[in-house]
């Protein structure tokens, strides 16, 4: 299996993760010193934070339907014991209380180091482009 594959099984298992409500597993990939630039607020998430399941089964908790996670186009790059990978993203699910799912499409790019021989993610960073017309909304209706 070459170093790619091995970062796309990484993802692959994250997605899995992440459709399965897999706290643990999800921030058991980072490592210790990760900075992460996610959806939610606020701009930066940093140690400890990145690396509590408790925030994730806080965001789980928030649905009544299981989390759907896909990651599509994804492009991977190694050099040595460095690499990225970026993707677009979809996440759906019926947020607690409310009637329907919602289907997000966003960015998604991934850093990693390899560290005793195995892939750990350094820096995520996921966002959604805005309507540069004034209005300055989230582009929350983009599909691939």
């Amino acid at each position: 299996m070459s170093e790619s594959d091995d970062i796309r099984d990484l993802l692959d298992q994250r997605a899995a993760a992440m459709r399965s409500g897999d706290a643990d597993r999800l921030v058991a990939d980072y490592l210790p010193d990760a900075v992460t630039f996610t959806l939610a607020p606020p701009l930066k998430h940093t140690a400890p934070e990145v690396g509590d399941p408790e925030g994730m089964r806080e965001w789980f908790a928030g649905f009544d339907s299981a989390v759907d996670y896909e990651v599509r186009d994804l492009h991977v790059t190694v050099e040595g014991d460095l690499a990225f990978g970026h993707s677009l993203n979809r996440v759906s699910a019926v947020p607690r209380g409310h009637g329907e799912a919602f289907d997000l499409w966003f960015r998604a790019t991934v850093c990693l180091r390899r560290v005793g021989g195995a892939w750990r993610i350094a820096h995520e960073h996921t966002s959604t482009p805005f309507h540069m017309d004034g209005s300055f909304s989230a582009a929350l209706d983009l599909t691939p």
